[in-house]
């Protein structure tokens, strides 16, 4: 044989890749399940219909009296094509020949090779040109094209113009070809679409997960261990921290059940939690103190409105910053400057902390600053990391407030 639920914010790729609902996509999608569902009973239509078209196309081509008591003949020939077409999808090359011999054999008496008699092989090289390679494509195309013209030079005929006996076959035959390359080259791109477009999404999952577990659990850790170190001779300010450790477990399987809901369950939007942003900054800070790092804010310029994409990467930005002072600094003190202008909005993150050799490889190394910056890179801006001259480690992100940038709908 040949052959050829989780967080809103997330559901923007797979709105853009559903579109539209309407009652005409409806009911295309309809006739396209159906198509896919009965491949032999569309193609059995298509031959019919080819075959009925053909009939007259027969008599009109045979008009001419040196030939008109063969009409026949066309109509014999189109019925064995039109057969053929019955196998196009598991023999398209066996079936590509089988019609035009047919479209050969129907010119040599004389007929005018016209689309409704060139019908059966123009659907079958269609039909090879969506699923074969270029070159099989090209071979076929041009031999066809050269048999129909030599095919026509060579019959008897009346006084049909040269240009149209031989120009009128080869622009149908090159025409199918060409359609059905277009196809080809469509879902191909269409495919990589899909393909970059789910990578994406993951990569956003991956990066939403790893900032809800990674900020959760190191707070957790930290909240513990104070509160071991406590609860001998501190133990009201040990219940304390417990009671926010509660809280901040809590919060954690919250986000991991709301993300992961989202692959299992892609179209459940009732239950989506709205998107965190830097309206949530002062809770955020706030849960950093019972693990012994203050954290204070402040902004400078007149507060503008934000994308939620932006939003939500400045928040989660702020968020992995100061889960890396957490966890790899010996940090007391960290310090968040929002800078607004017309059309920027700059987040700094600093520190006190101390760089040792290993927290320098922790913190460049791990996949806190790779994600901080992909965050950035997908509302088209820039993040910049370093040791401060002065001490300490700063995150600096430079952010549009509007962002016109193909990834922003995969996030917002």
């Amino acid at each position: 044989m040949e052959n050829t639920g989780g967080p809103r914010w997330l559901l923007g790729a797979r709105v853009a890749h559903h579109g539209s609902t309407g009652p005409e996509n409806s009911m295309m999608t309809d006739w396209q399940r159906y198509a896919n569902d009965h491949p032999r009973g569309v193609d059995a239509a298509v031959a019919l219909l080819l075959f009925v078209v053909s009939v007259p196309g027969s008599v009109i081509s045979g008009m001419e009296p040196a030939i008109r008591a063969e009409w026949w003949i066309a109509v014999l020939f189109s019925a064995v094509g039109c057969a053929a077409l019955l196998w196009n999808r598991s023999h398209p090359r066996t079936v590509v020949a089988v019609t035009a011999a047919c479209a050969v054999a129907t010119g040599v008496p004389g007929f005018l090779l016209t689309p409704l008699l060139l019908g059966p092989v123009m659907v079958a090289l269609y039909g090879l040109a969506v699923g074969a390679d270029r070159t099989t494509t090209r071979v076929y195309t041009l031999t066809i094209a050269a048999l129909l013209t030599a095919t026509t030079l060579l019959a008897t005929r009346g006084d049909q113009p040269l240009i149209l006996r031989t120009i009128n076959p080869t622009a149908w035959i090159l025409l199918s070809a060409v359609l059905g390359s277009a196809v080809q080259l469509r879902r191909a791109y269409l495919e990589v679409v899909q393909t970059r477009a789910a990578h994406a999404e993951r990569m956003r999952i991956a990066r939403e997960l790893h900032d809800a577990v990674a900020h959760h659990l190191t707070l957790a850790h930290a909240q513990a261990g104070t509160a071991a170190h406590l609860a001998r001779n501190h133990p009201e300010q040990a219940q304390t921290i417990l009671a926010d450790l509660v809280g901040t477990t809590s919060s954690a399987l919250r986000e991991l059940k709301a993300t992961v809901g989202l692959l299992r369950q892609a179209d459940d939007t009732d239950a989506l939690a709205p998107a965190p942003g830097l309206a949530q900054l002062a809770d955020l800070t706030d849960s950093f103190a019972s693990a012994g790092l203050i954290v204070t804010v402040t902004a400078e310029g007149e507060e503008q409105r934000l994308s939620p994409a932006v939003d939500l990467t400045a928040f989660r930005i702020v968020q992995e910053a100061l889960t890396n002072v957490t966890k790899h600094a010996t940090a007391h003190t960290a310090h968040v400057q929002l800078d607004y202008t017309r059309d920027r909005l700059t987040v700094t993150i600093t520190d006190d902390g101390e760089a040792t050799a290993r927290t320098t490889a922790a913190r460049n190394g791990g996949f806190g600053l790779i994600g901080m910056r992909e965050r950035a890179h997908s509302v088209g801006g820039h993040l910049y990391a370093g040791h401060r001259s002065e001490g300490g480690f700063h995150v600096t992100a430079h952010l549009p407030l509007h962002p016109r940038h193909p990834e922003e709908g995969f996030i917002a």
